[in-house]
């Protein structure tokens, strides 16, 4: 499927069409994107992740810093953007990596040997040998024409690291190491049940909403309370059926795009809570044992998060 812009609105909109597009984000950045994202609380006081509004495209708008990328001042500065640093994709993928770099319909390639990098203008995830890089903040074509991406998507797909960032430079350095290919890195049956369940259960919601299921998933197979794998926490009945699509049959219908992508997303770690084990649709659920037993986290879409 060739890259598309997932654009704001897609992610905080219920999901009908499949999208590709072009940013990571790590455990640690994914907290701090979080707290700096605004949220918005109902009477209840219950609080709704928001994402950040997409930036201007004007480079000046931002605090720029000068680029250093083993040992050589690139032309162009590296920008923070909605507390995330950002770097120009082209410049850097050629001190880094070498190779080519094109421009086509808002989508920029970055070949070189054994990476192949796509990144959508807009978009909140970028490729890497077809592995998705989620980020908070999307990809930037800013007012000079330079597309200007997540350092830590570079990171993580080349293998770099940020030796020292400071409030005017900010120093990258390392070999060039590219991210295993997703053919060697996913476990084809943890994809198959970790899509099929976050389809079953929130194919309507927004990526964002279905990542969230994604992590219950995960953050179960983590704590010894449940099985240690995704098959077994998805038909886990110790006490009960614990998700209705095993009982309904829905589980074995084929999962959207998007909950494929979503799985594919909490699989490289990117986590919304690393407490979550619990969430129900309230105005759907039979039964009210979570909200009496489990502690409240937060509301994305339909579905209520606990711990």
């Amino acid at each position: 499927m060739s890259a598309a812009v997932m654009s704001l609105s897609l992610l905080l909109s219920p999901i009908g069409v499949s999208a590709e597009s072009g940013g990571y984000i790590s455990n640690g950045e994914a907290a701090e994107s979080i707290a700096a994202a605004s949220y918005e609380s109902s009477r209840a006081g219950k609080l709704n992740y928001n994402l950040p509004a997409a930036p201007s495209t004007n480079l000046s708008y931002y605090t720029r810093k000068t680029l250093t990328v083993n040992g050589t001042q690139l032309s162009e500065p590296a920008a923070v953007i909605n507390g995330i640093t950002y770097v120009p994709l082209k410049l850097f993928s050629s001190a880094v990596a070498g190779g080519s770099y094109s421009y086509s319909s808002g989508t920029s390639t970055v070949r070189a040997s054994g990476l192949v990098l796509t990144a959508a203008n807009g978009g909140y995830v970028i490729y890497a040998n077809d592995r998705p890089l989620f980020s908070f903040s999307p990809t930037v074509r800013m007012s000079n024409g330079s597309v200007y991406v997540p350092a830590s998507a570079l990171e993580r797909a080349m293998g770099i690291k940020r030796w020292s960032e400071s409030s005017s430079k900010i120093t990258f350095g390392g070999s060039f190491s590219p991210l295993l290919s997703a053919s060697r890195f996913y476990r084809e049956d943890e994809v198959y049940w970790l899509s099929k369940i976050i389809s079953a259960e929130s194919s309507g919601e927004t990526l964002l909403g279905q990542i969230a299921v994604g992590d219950v998933i995960l953050n179960r197979v983590k704590s010894n309370q449940f099985p240690n794998t995704i098959y077994g926490v998805i038909f886990d009945r110790k006490w009960g059926v614990q998700f209705s699509p095993t009982a309904d049959g829905r589980i074995y219908n084929s999962p959207t795009y998007t909950a494929t992508l979503a799985a594919k997303i909490c699989l490289e770690g990117v986590s919304l809570s690393d407490n979550a084990i619990y969430f129900l649709n309230p105005r759907a659920a039979s039964s009210n044992w979570i909200v009496k037993n489990r502690n409240y986290l937060y509301t994305i879409g339909n579905h209520d998060f606990y711990d």
